[in-house]
């Protein structure tokens, strides 16, 4: 069956089973690597992405689910070149020790991020609550997600302009 995708604001048709993971498809399709594959079970976070706006778990998300729908994965959030600013954020934290669950986290901040702005220690601790991290970083990704929100909240505000007579 063929089902078209909208993955990070691009099209893609893909030959797969309607209830084939979307992890899979991701992952082999599309060769997009940033989600992991951790439990198989939801469980872990590994391979969170967003599907309009809200983070989803991939490995048990049937691909027909998928369809029609705004896919985001931390490969469409910012580049190496140009990362966007949860990945800065998450750079500049220093937040990854191993890095396997790093994307989930990512993502599951970016959909926080998008729905609260500014969000409390406890609204990130809810947000991240189906993301495990086994090397114990996440003091450094709680901070992380905080300066994540002040570099979207500088980049939403226009560069003062210089009134300086001379």
């Amino acid at each position: 069956m063929t089902i078209t995708l909208n993955v990070n604001g691009q099209n893609h048709q893909v030959d797969a089973e309607p209830d084939t993971p979307l992890l899979y498809v991701l992952r082999d399709d599309l060769e997009l690597n940033a989600a992991k594959y951790g439990c198989g079970l939801g469980q872990c976070g590994a391979c969170t992405i967003m599907i309009d706006g809200r983070a989803a778990l991939s490995c048990v998300t049937p691909l027909l689910v998928a369809e029609g729908r705004e896919i985001t994965t931390v490969e469409g959030l910012g580049t190496i070149e140009n990362p966007g600013p949860i990945q800065q954020a998450f750079i500049e934290k220093q937040s990854a020790q191993c890095g396997y669950c790093i994307a989930g986290m990512m993502m599951s901040a970016a959909a926080l991020l998008k729905h609260n702005p500014k969000p409390s220690d406890d609204d990130i601790r809810s947000a991240l609550r189906t993301n495990l991290c086994r090397c114990g970083t996440h003091m450094r990704i709680m901070a992380a997600i905080k300066r994540a929100s002040e570099l979207m909240e500088q980049a939403a505000v226009p560069a003062a302009t210089n009134r300086s007579a001379g």
